[in-house]
């Protein structure tokens, strides 16, 4: 579905609210290509500002600090307010926050989440009715705590007066589309070969294209198996029922994930299912023993072991340790 902006000439005007740890590569990858289009046009087609909430300079999660424009009560003649916060989101969703963002939602014509934004918007009302998307990483989490919204793990959706996208790459995406389909494809192939950019995606692809992470080589029959193992986290399944659903023997895909990732099939299961169980650790509030039988293991405890011999801490120290970070 198609962005339709004002008809009155360009530029339009974008807005991007940083929260604290936002991804600098996300906000990179959305405001270069405006940056491009404005230099290979010869003309001011975009404008930008960035916005925070109570301060004049957010620190990435890089620790790079960017300084802010204007606070976002103050800001007024947008054209798309993009909300950019990356990790700690749900730190970020106050009810203040969420409020103003509701208010914003009344005067500005179309609102965005980038990365981890959509669940700003959600919390906040803007999304019931509407299709989005989110980070990969959080489709599931965000899809049953917001059953009102259409939940989908497209590269990016832009539904009516709402634009969400997964992440960084999917920005870029985002961006030449909205590019192509305001300025035409000519100005968007300019914008791809400028930054290299050879294989563009649309929005309906998946973020996660044959759950390739990505593997070398692009082996086939490794990439189908991944994906097998990250659909059956919590009820994990043995090695040899991957292997046939991946069309292979156990012995074969022993041979090719050694081949490719250096590691074995059972050994990298495990470690999805424990970077599954650190993302809910750090990005969630639930407890140690809801974690482990969302992953498969069953007891906070044997969640825990494991835990600790692959990250060298545990699982509530790392959580706490975070806390005090912010």
């Amino acid at each position: 579905m198609s962005i339709r902006f004002s008809s009155t000439p360009p530029p339009d005007n974008f807005a991007f609210l940083l929260l604290p740890r936002f991804s600098n590569h996300c906000l990179a990858n959305a405001l270069e290509p405006l940056r491009a289009a404005n230099a290979l046009s010869g003309r001011a087609l975009y404008r930008w500002q960035l916005v925070s909430v109570d301060r004049d300079a957010v620190a990435s999660s890089s620790g790079l600090e960017i300084r802010t424009e204007q606070k976002l009560a103050e800001t007024g003649d947008v054209d798309v307010l993009f909300v950019l916060p990356s990790y700690d989101y749900r730190r970020q969703t106050t009810p203040e926050l969420s409020a103003l963002l509701k208010r914003k939602g009344r005067k500005i014509r179309v609102m965005g989440g980038l990365d981890t934004g959509s669940h700003l918007l959600a919390r906040a009302g803007l999304l019931d009715g509407y299709r989005a998307t989110i980070h990969w990483q959080e489709l599931e989490a965000f899809e049953e705590e917001f059953p009102r919204v259409t939940v989908v793990s497209d590269r990016f959706v832009i539904d009516r007066n709402r634009i969400t996208a997964g992440g960084a790459t999917t920005a870029l995406d985002l961006m030449l589309h909205l590019i192509g389909e305001r300025h035409g494809e000519a100005l968007r192939l300019d914008v791809c070969g400028l930054f290299i950019y050879d294989h563009p995606r649309a929005g309906g692809d998946p973020q996660r294209a044959l759950h390739i992470a990505p593997v070398p080589g692009q082996a086939p029959v490794v990439a189908n198996a991944i994906g097998i193992m990250e659909a059956n986290l919590e009820e994990p399944l043995a090695i040899g029922e991957v292997s046939r659903r991946s069309g292979c023997t156990q012995r074969e895909l022993e041979r090719r994930f050694r081949r490719a990732l250096s590691a074995t099939p059972l050994f990298y299961y495990r470690h999805l299912r424990l970077a599954a169980a650190r993302r809910m650790v750090l990005e969630t509030e639930r407890e140690v023993s809801e974690i482990a039988v969302r992953t498969g293991f069953g007891s906070a405890s044997a969640l825990t072991r494991a835990f600790r011999e692959h990250f060298g801490d545990t699982p509530r120290r790392i959580r706490t340790a975070m806390r005090l970070d912010i």
